[in-house]
């Protein structure tokens, strides 16, 4: 497959504070990479550098496109969808109006109507919250929503950050798997940031490990599962 997402020598920076450090990686085309590694080791800040929403320097292409070059809101409209750590949804706004606002741009109201129902066929739970404010629903369905409002967009490239954060067991299986069938249905490509590093290997077909900037190992996910190192500072065993 070819990557759909390049990106080489990238660095990033808070100010004068450089958080990563000449970081590779490609995502393939209908691919899932997850990006590994302990608080603080740049992964959110990977996902903030490919949409233009820190300082950087080096190559970030989308289909060839230099995404550096671009504003956020233009890198949305290529069809990339953020999903932030800590969901991101507007909490005084009710599910309806969450998911409309993803779709505010489009001028087709049956399109929107048609990708409300296609949303709704993975997250049948929010299709019963629909009018509820988003604020008040659980952590759990919070998280469908901000995943279901990305999916407005039509995503080609999906960066989920954390999806995992504060759920229980149970929704987080239920979510993983709504990703893997949103992956194999849509051919959707995402690039995965999580503390749970035996999930996201299991959903990933190509892994990254970051420490304190840097990329110090990658490969196919089955090969990084079973990497010693990663095993025991990763995966508890």
């Amino acid at each position: 497959m070819a990557a759909l997402l390049e990106v080489r020598g990238l660095k990033a920076f808070y100010g004068q504070t450089q958080s990563l450090y000449d970081v590779a990686f490609d995502i393939e085309t209908g691919g899932i990479t997850t990006l590994l590694g302990a608080n603080g080791a740049g992964k959110t800040t990977t996902l903030r550098a490919i949409c233009n929403m820190v300082r950087t320097d080096g190559a970030i292409r989308f289909e060839g496109k230099e995404l550096n070059k671009l504003a956020t809101e233009e890198i949305v409209r290529l069809r990339i969808a953020h999903v932030p750590e800590g969901r991101g949804t507007f909490t005084t706004l009710t599910v309806d109006e969450n998911l409309r606002i993803a779709a505010y741009t489009r001028k087709d109201k049956a399109g929107v109507q048609h990708d409300l129902e296609r949303v709704f066929a993975y997250f049948p739970r929010l299709k019963e919250r629909i009018q509820q404010q988003a604020g008040t629903l659980s952590g759990g369905e919070q998280q469908m929503l901000a995943i279901a409002r990305a999916l407005m967009l039509k995503p080609r490239l999906m960066l989920l950050d954390e999806p995992s954060f504060g759920l229980a067991p149970l929704i987080v299986v239920e979510i993983f798997r709504i990703m893997r069938r949103i992956n194999e249905e849509e051919g959707v490509s995402m690039l995965l940031v999580e503390q749970n590093a035996a999930l996201a290997l299991d959903l990933a077909d190509h892994a990254y490990v970051l420490e304190t900037g840097r990329v110090v190992m990658s490969g196919p996910s089955e090969v990084v599962k079973n990497d010693e190192n990663v095993r025991k500072s990763y995966l508890g065993y």
